[in-house]
């Protein structure tokens, strides 16, 4: 009769266990806090324990939910910046932290959509399928285990191919002022350059770009292997800068499938300004013509996320439009972004306003890494160009009066003798592709038989 006994007893342990177990896997439950003040797009909220990142979802009368994202705190209050719009909520709205919050789910069916900040389809084709949840913010590779860059990327423009050679994995800025070309630009690497994908990040743009991007400048077929992140001037800056971090975590999604990606951000002026409105807002002194310290911090953190990824992974080719406003190139971010890319294009409005496009300036633009991979003769070339185009554009003034006398100076008179064929090599259609080869033959027939007078 005894012997029923200790056999209960253990299924009653077992269970015992068992209900511990899974009461151990039981999240805490989420403590409401109050919303206290709102000033400008800045809440602030007590009563709620959440880390700088967090997302909270702020709850009025009237089941009026926003969501937002702690941005800073001061003592045992939080600072919160919307991601939506702000109508309908009221004091005392209750506050609660949300879990799973700083990730987000990519997948290879991305490819193709138009997407917001939150990685929602703009595009009405539904939803998307996606398979695995990564970090908006990223994780930083150790800069040892980076490959170094070693092969040209062929990004049909003539110019950048020839005198500006980008290398697979390198992080350039497009630099000019508003109206001069660099949405062109821009999408003619997205639709001749050699990569599996193309990821575009329009932050901060007119929301009229975003659908003449897409259809008059990407296309049916640039469209088909890419994946745009739409978060227009009109959506709050926390959106805009999910929108850069979101299109740079996509990017590093399929490099670390071993893709190679072009990563174009249009623009990382924008990325600033916003991060600059958040931290101005939280009380943030500004340091620099108006630039909170922080802003300076974000950037690189950005950019350092693109590039070749380790052995075995693919690499991530990035080119950010950085606005000149006013043209004026020592802007503090201008200055900022320089120092951390790999190279720069600039873009000059008086190259444009002469009817020469894309409006590169030559003398200007440098690629960091050309002389790491151009053989040596194609290096001599492009110097030869650039030292002769140099040359005219100095003594452009004196040649157009008549001032200049020929043969005063050898090297004017190669200048030029040689300027109606370097224009013409500079000079490219938005609708013509011209490959790394044909760049470097047409760079080799212009400045054929040159050497006189170039040194």
């Amino acid at each position: 009769m005894s012997a029923p006994y200790p056999a209960a007893t253990e299924r009653w342990t077992r269970g015992l266990q068992d209900c511990q177990q899974r009461l151990a896997q039981v999240p805490p439950p989420a403590v409401a806090g109050r919303l206290t003040r709102m000033v400008g797009l800045t809440l602030e909220a007590e009563g709620v324990q959440a880390a700088v990142g967090d997302r909270c979802q702020v709850i009025s009368s009237g089941d009026v939910r926003i969501d937002a994202e702690v941005v800073g705190f001061t003592g045992e209050r939080l600072y919160l910046m919307p991601t939506g719009d702000l109508h309908g909520l009221k004091p005392d709205a209750r506050v609660i932290p949300r879990t799973h919050s700083g990730s987000i789910r990519v997948g290879p069916k991305l490819l193709g959509r138009v997407v917001d900040g939150a990685c929602h389809p703009l595009d009405g084709q539904g939803p998307i399928e996606t398979e695995t949840s990564v970090r908006l913010t990223g994780s930083p590779i150790n800069p040892l285990l980076r490959r170094p860059i070693t092969q040209s990327l062929d990004v049909g423009v003539r110019a950048i191919n020839g005198l500006l050679r980008v290398g697979r994995g390198q992080r350039v800025g497009l630099f000019s002022g508003s109206g001069v070309g660099k949405s062109v630009l821009l999408g003619m690497m997205a639709r001749y350059t050699a990569a599996d994908v193309i990821v575009v990040g329009l932050i901060g743009e007119r929301g009229r770009e975003v659908k003449e991007f897409i259809e008059r400048i990407l296309g049916r077929g640039g469209l088909a292997r890419a994946v745009v992140v739409a978060t227009p001037a009109d959506h709050p800056p926390l959106m805009r800068l999910h929108g850069a971090w979101l299109a740079t975590a996509i990017a590093e999604y399929f490099r670390d499938r071993g893709r190679s990606v072009l990563l174009i951000m249009d623009s990382l002026t924008r990325f600033a300004q916003a991060q600059r409105e958040i931290a101005l807002a939280i009380g943030e002194a500004p340091a620099t013509k108006g630039y909170p310290p922080s802003v300076f911090a974000r950037l690189p953190q950005l950019v350092e996320r693109a590039g070749n990824g380790v052995a075995g992974e693919g690499s991530i080719t990035a080119f950010y439009t950085v606005l000149a406003e006013g043209d004026d190139q020592t802007d503090p971010i201008v200055d900022a972004a320089r120092a951390i890319l790999d190279g720069h294009v600039v873009l000059a409005r008086r190259i444009a306003e002469g009817g020469r496009y894309p409006a590169i300036d030559v003398e200007a633009s440098v690629s960091r890494v050309m002389h790491d991979i151009v053989p040596p003769h194609e290096l001599e070339l492009a110097r030869r160009l650039r030292q002769t185009a140099a040359t005219y554009e100095h003594n452009r003034d004196l040649i157009a009066i008549g001032a200049y006398q020929r043969g005063s100076d050898p090297r004017i008179d190669t200048a030029i003798a040689r300027w109606p064929l370097i224009e013409a090599y500079l000079r490219q259609d938005m609708r013509e592709r011209v490959d790394l080869a044909s760049s470097i033959a047409q760079l080799a027939a212009t400045m054929a038989d040159g050497r006189a007078g170039d040194s």
